[in-house]
């Protein structure tokens, strides 16, 4: 990805200013500021065509949709106040994030439930220019609540066909083991993943979430052994909550092609090494990270390590409502960190379709359209 600098691969030199000029030439427009130019980079992103790699299904509830499927289901703790869910979103750190996590999803009871949020999710997708999304999906929370198991699948392929053909949005799946439930959850997701009579036609990857301390990445070995052997991809969190020995137990033990988070990987030279020599992307989610207390604040955010050390970095809003974010405000954020211009955030576009699933041709296609765009806010 490229900084702000003349040539778009390579960082800023020390000896430059902002946008690439050296300390102490004139500007390129006498009357233009920093504000313009951070409204300009916000524009730019807003139009900027995206993939996204690492975004939660029922994280990405808008607190619209969540008022909503509250109102529908009185029993639960949830606000059905859109302006209350801004202080129940509110995470004192990871586990009370995991407590309220689990309490949205607990919203989400019937296949009906599993459809429309599908379908909003995609609508809130597009309006951020967002071409295709690899979507977190955990079954084992729903069909454990009593969700019909093929109910489940056609709901959510039903709202993929309908992201896709109304939207432009295309939707690939992710189905996640929840660890913190253990490896009956692991067994049921790989059986769900892998069962010809029910896996889904946008299935692309396998995945683990929920918390790290004291849930080692050794013991799904065997579900993802089973879920890579069935033509899945290997996608699971690392690194995010723990130290960088979680990440090399992903990598050696789960096979990870993409690691979710990998935030303490900037503690491990060696790890940064091999991230970058074997070209595993981390997706990077920069307000997530702060939210859960992963990382204390953004000036402290390990991005800038991974981009220094060549690993592929893609960007990611995760839970994007409860952490009130989206794909187009984490973009913004990589621009301030990385010191990016519109080249810059192009490139950083265009690391997340080369590390995504999409087939080759769809990879050209969006590609292509992003060096349009890129091409066509800057002619003169």
């Amino acid at each position: 990805m490229s900084h702000r600098s003349a040539d778009h691969r390579a960082p800023r030199r020390p000896d430059q200013g902002p946008r690439g000029r050296r300390s102490g030439e004139e500007p390129l427009t006498d009357h233009r500021t920093a504000r313009d130019d951070a409204r300009d980079l916000h524009a730019f992103i807003a139009g900027l065509p995206k993939a996204e790699l690492h975004v939660h299904h029922v994280g990405s509830a808008s607190p619209r949709i969540v008022s909503a499927l509250a109102a529908r289901h009185p029993d639960s703790k949830v606000p059905t106040d859109p302006e209350a869910l801004a202080d129940y979103f509110t995470f004192t750190d990871f586990a009370h994030f995991i407590q309220v996590y689990l309490s949205v999803v607990d919203l989400v009871r019937t296949p009906e439930d599993v459809r429309l949020l599908t379908y909003e999710v995609a609508r809130d997708m597009a309006r951020q220019q967002i071409r295709y999304a690899e979507l977190t999906i955990t079954p084992w929370s729903s069909t454990r609540r009593g969700i019909n198991e093929l109910a489940f699948m056609d709901a959510i392929e039903d709202a993929r066909k309908a992201a896709e053909s109304e939207l432009g949005v295309i939707l690939r799946w992710c189905f996640d083991i929840p660890g913190e439930a253990g490896l009956e959850a692991a067994q049921e997701t790989a059986r769900l993943a892998t069962d010809d009579r029910l896996r889904p036609e946008g299935l692309v990857s396998f995945g683990l979430g929920g918390p790290e301390i004291g849930v080692p990445r050794l013991q799904f070995k065997p579900y993802f052994d089973r879920a890579l052997a069935a033509g899945l991809r290997s996608v699971p969190h690392a690194g995010e909550t723990t130290g960088p020995e979680t990440v090399w137990d992903a990598l050696h033990h789960l096979r990870a092609e993409r690691i979710g988070h990998g935030t303490s990987s900037a503690q491990d030279p060696k790890l940064l090494a091999h991230l970058a020599e074997h070209r595993v992307a981390l997706e990077v989610c920069p307000t997530s990270n702060i939210a859960t207390r992963a990382v204390r604040t953004l000036d402290e955010h390990p991005i800038g390590t991974f981009v220094e050390a060549g690993v592929p970095v893609t960007i990611n809003s995760d839970d994007p409502p409860m952490f009130g974010t989206d794909l187009n405000n984490e973009y913004a954020v990589a621009a301030r960190l990385l010191d990016l211009d519109e080249l810059g955030l192009a490139a950083l576009a265009k690391n997340a379709v080369d590390a995504s699933f999409l087939d080759e041709a769809g990879k050209a296609k969006l590609t292509a359209e992003i060096d349009t765009y890129a091409s066509t806010w800057l002619a003169p």
